[in-house]
């Protein structure tokens, strides 16, 4: 059946004239699809159904004007189809996944983001059964795990209750791989993956009544007492997640929207009698998280009252009494942004600050603005400066390629610059000159990032 079904695949991906790796983001939101089967594993019955559905409902299609895969964006960690594959879709930056994995590769964004989260421990005040954490967009994970090992360094005893809110397949997998050695040293664990909207995870329950009634609700129990054995239970767990983690994009704006609510519960079953009463039930699920981290959950450009209805008021409604919302959004006057005007003087892509955003918030709260406290704090204590990772002869002498496209990457990336915007820009090497220039005149490159809590009163 593998066999069979790549090349229909391969087929298709020939008349249509785009990349497999598409070809897989576009069907089933599995970009290594074709590499899966090539590698002979095989898929589900119902995956096969739904790839072979999709290209019988695209075969009509035009086929694409260009060889070179385009991957349009959304967010900074979800993946979906191409321009050239549908034309007639909103382009958005963020879904650029090379880009993306480029941009988190050669910057420790991530790792000082995980850093200032841990600074809010201190403040924590958790009740029983378990401390709440929410991460409002996981990407791969990376400041989740090390929130969780600060969590554990503080609160060794605690039960904890994790739910991180991510659609990316991808993001999803790269996640599960960093679990394993979490559940080990701190086994009294319950660990929640969901695709709903900011306005539904938190609670893990949608809105909508039927979207309700089709809720994926899979309990997964970890067999076992080491790391080993916990990677191959979550790494055996594929299948589910290629069906439960599948997008479509929205016509209006082109944003990646799940196909079908899911969400997937994780614990170590030699612990499960001790966390009856923190692992969630479906339609039974209260949010009163202590601490909220929401890393970069908006597109910059968006404004202030798109920002506060779509992601902070429901964050900020999902706190427990003492609980807090760590927000983190980029804030430009970098060498990163210095790049980016050597070739757009005028580009602005941070036009809604923190100070900004709190007063929309407040204002959209209402009275129940008085339930919180909100805290924009000083520049020196609000921006948190992060690198691009370079070794120090590499600045000094004669920047090397890779390093000079490494660094353009990161400015695009972080600006959001538009393919279409880039395509002009990138056809001498005036790009590369620019960033140069600033390399040598910061010796490296850097950007800055603003944070801001929001914390709601005890009483």
């Amino acid at each position: 059946m593998a066999g069979d079904l790549l090349a229909d695949i391969q087929a298709y991906c020939q008349s249509a004239g785009i990349a497999e790796s598409t070809f897989g983001r576009q069907a089933i939101n599995d970009g290594k699809l074709c590499a899966r089967l090539r590698g002979g594993k095989s898929v589900t019955l119902a995956t096969a159904e739904k790839v072979r559905k999709f290209i019988a409902g695209n075969e009509t299609r035009e086929p694409a004007t260009t060889d070179r895969e385009t991957v349009p964006a959304a967010s900074p960690d979800e993946n979906a189809t191409s321009v050239s594959a549908v034309p007639d879709r909103p382009f958005r930056f963020y879904d650029n996944r090379q880009k993306y994995l480029a941009f988190v590769n050669t910057c420790n964004e991530k790792w000082k983001i995980a850093e200032r989260a841990t600074r809010e421990l201190t403040h924590l005040r958790p009740n029983p059964p378990a401390l709440r954490l929410f991460d409002a967009g996981m990407g791969d994970g990376t400041v989740l795990s090390n929130v969780m090992r600060a969590l554990h360094q503080r609160y060794p005893t605690l039960p904890f209750y994790v739910v991180g809110k991510e659609i990316s397949l991808e993001d999803i997998r790269l996640s599960l791989e960093k679990l394993p050695d979490r559940f080990v040293e701190h086994p009294a664990s319950v660990v929640v993956f969901t695709n709903l909207h900011y306005s539904e995870a938190p609670w893990l329950r949608p809105k909508d009544v039927n979207k309700a009634a089709a809720l994926n609700w899979q309990l997964v129990e970890l067999d076992g007492t080491s790391a080993y054995e916990y990677g191959q239970h979550l790494g055996s767990i594929d299948d589910f997640l290629v069906d439960a983690w599948q997008t479509t994009a929205s016509p209006k704006t082109g944003n990646p929207l799940y196909v079908r609510p899911s969400v997937m519960v994780i614990y170590r079953k030699d612990h499960k009698f001790l966390l009856d009463s923190v692992v969630p039930q479906p339609g039974q699920t209260v949010a009163n998280y202590d601490l909220v981290v929401a890393s970069q959950p908006w597109r910059a450009r968006m404004n202030a009252e798109f920002k506060v209805k779509h992601v902070l008021s429901p964050l900020v409604q999902s706190l427990g009494p003492a609980g807090r919302l760590l927000a983190v959004q980029s804030f430009g006057r970098d060498p990163g942004l210095e790049i980016i005007r050597e070739i757009w003087p005028d580009e602005n892509p941070f036009t809604v600050n923190r100070h900004q955003l709190l007063k929309a918030l407040k204002d959209k709260l209402g009275h129940a603005a008085n339930d919180f406290n909100f805290n924009a704090y000083s520049d020196s204590k609000a921006l948190i400066r992060y690198r691009m990772h370079t070794l120090p002869e590499e600045i000094a002498t004669s920047i090397g390629t890779s390093t000079l496209f490494a660094a353009w990457n990161a400015a695009i990336y972080v600006a959001q610059i538009e393919d279409q915007k880039l395509d002009e820009a990138m056809s001498s090497r005036a790009h590369l000159d620019a960033t140069a220039r600033i390399l040598h005149k910061h010796n490296g490159l850097w950007f800055n990032d603003e944070s801001f809590v929001i914390s709601r009163r005890s009483c």
